[in-house]
C-alpha cells in the first residue's frame, strides 16, 4: 500500500464534537430524510411507467443532443465509434488511438450525466499513455440506450463486463471518475476478469458515504421542473465554486439532469470486505476539497484495505479534479501503469 500527496496539508484542530452538536446533526438527518421521503412520494405520484432510463420528451432529447454535440467538439476525433449490444441495451463506445502502445488500452468511465465529453481536457494527455476507449454509461443521459431494467450492483457489473467482452482486447486499465469510479470498482468486485488495473478518480460511495450537506443540496438539483439556476448552483458547488454558465460540458450535464429520467438503483457503499478482496493494482486519486465523500475517511479506508493500492491526494482539488489537474492525473496514471502494466510496441507510455 503506497500513500502519496501532491503537497503537505495542515492538520485538524483536534476539537471534539459537543453532545448538543451531535443532537443537532441527528435532527438534520431526520429532517433531510423526511424531505427525501416527501420528494420520493411526489416522484412516485408523477412517475413515468417506463422501467428504464428515458427522455422526458422529444424536445428534451433534442436539447440534450445539441449540448452533447457542442461538448464533443472539444474532444479529438474518434478513431472508431461503436454501439455495443448488451443484455441491458446498447452502449456507446468511442475509441481513440494513442501515441504509445500497451497490451491493454485504457477504458474511461464518466460521472453522472456527464458522458464521454467530460474527458475532453484529459484525453490529450492520456493518449500519450496508450489507446483509449470512452464509454457513455448505460442508464445515464448520453448516446447509450437502456432497454432492460438495471436493478442491482450485479447488473451494473454485468452490462459493463459484456461491453469489455465484445471489444477486441482481453483486458483493460479501467479508469472511473465520480460515479464512474464506483462503476469501475463495482465491476472489479463482481466481475474482475478483464480488469488489469483499476484507477478511481474521486469516486463516490467507494471508500466513504456522501456527506449529509451534499446529499441535502442534491435533492432540489435532482428535481427537473425546478429552475435551471438550482442545478447550476449545485454543479458549481461540486466543482469548488467554479462558474458553470456557458461551459459546454456543464450545459450538457444540466440538460441531462433536466430532460432524462434515471431508472437506476442508488449506488451503495461497496464496503471494506469487498475492497479488501480486490487483487488487481488500484490507484485511488482523491480531491482534497471534494464534497461528495469524506476525504479523511476515504484516505484512511483506501490506505488500509487495498491489498495492492496507491493513494494520491490533490489537496487543492475539487470534485472537478479531472478538469483542474489533467496533466498531473495522466502523469500519475502513467507512473502507476509503468509500475504495474504491460506495454507492447514503441513508446514508454510516460507522455
Amino acid at each position: 500500500m503506497t500513500a502519496l500527496k501532491r503537497q503537505e496539508q495542515g492538520t485538524g484542530t483536534g476539537r471534539t464534537t459537543r453532545p448538543h452538536r451531535r443532537q443537532w446533526r441527528r435532527v438534520l438527518v431526520v429532517a433531510a430524510g423526511a424531505l427525501a421521503l416527501v420528494l420520493v412520494g411526489l416522484a412516485f405520484l408523477l412517475r413515468a411507467p417506463a422501467p428504464v432510463g428515458h427522455w422526458t420528451s422529444a424536445a428534451g432529447r433534442a436539447h440534450f443532443m445539441t449540448a452533447y454535440r457542442a461538448a464533443m467538439r472539444d474532444m479529438p476525433p474518434a478513431t472508431a465509434v461503436r454501439d455495443v449490444r448488451t443484455d441491458f441495451g446498447f452502449v456507446r463506445v468511442y475509441r481513440y488511438e494513442g501515441s504509445a502502445r500497451r497490451a491493454e488500452p485504457l477504458v474511461l468511465l464518466p460521472g453522472r450525466a456527464s458522458a464521454s465529453p467530460v474527458w475532453a481536457d484529459d484525453l490529450p494527455f492520456l493518449l500519450g499513455i496508450g489507446d483509449v476507449y470512452t464509454i457513455d454509461l448505460l442508464g445515464e443521459p448520453g448516446m447509450s440506450v437502456q432497454e432492460a431494467p438495471i436493478t442491482s450492483a450485479a447488473d451494473h457489473a454485468a452490462w459493463l463486463d459484456q461491453v469489455l467482452e465484445r471489444l477486441p482486447e482481453d483486458s483493460f486499465h479501467v479508469i472511473g471518475l465520480s460515479v464512474g469510479g464506483w462503476t469501475a470498482a463495482n465491476l472489479a468486485v463482481h466481475r474482475p476478469g478483464r480488469v488489469a488495473t483499476l484507477t478511481l478518480i474521486d469516486p463516490v460511495y467507494t471508500f466513504s458515504e456522501m456527506p449529509l450537506g451534499t446529499a441535502v443540496r442534491a435533492i432540489p438539483a435532482s428535481v427537473p421542473w425546478l429552475p435551471k439556476s438550482w442545478r447550476d448552483s449545485f454543479n458549481s458547488y461540486v466543482a469548488g465554486g467554479a462558474p458553470v454558465q456557458d461551459v459546454p460540458i456543464a450545459d450538457m450535464i444540466e440538460s441531462g439532469m433536466r430532460h432524462y429520467t434515471l431508472r437506476l438503483p442508488q449506488p451503495t457503499l461497496l464496503g471494506r470486505d469487498a475492497l479488501r478482496g480486490l487483487r488487481m493494482p488500484v490507484l485511488a486519486i482523491l480531491a482534497g476539497r471534494s464534497v461528495v465523500h469524506d476525504v479523511a475517511t476515504s484516505r484512511q479506508v483506501a490506505g488500509s484495505v487495498l491489498r495492492n493500492g496507491t493513494v494520491v491526494e490533490y489537496p487543492d482539488a475539487s470534485h472537478a479534479i479531472n478538469g483542474e489537474h489533467p496533466a498531473e492525473i495522466a502523469a500519475d496514471i502513467a507512473a502507476f501503469l509503468n509500475a504495474h502494466g504491460r506495454r507492447s510496441g514503441p513508446g514508454d507510455g510516460s507522455g
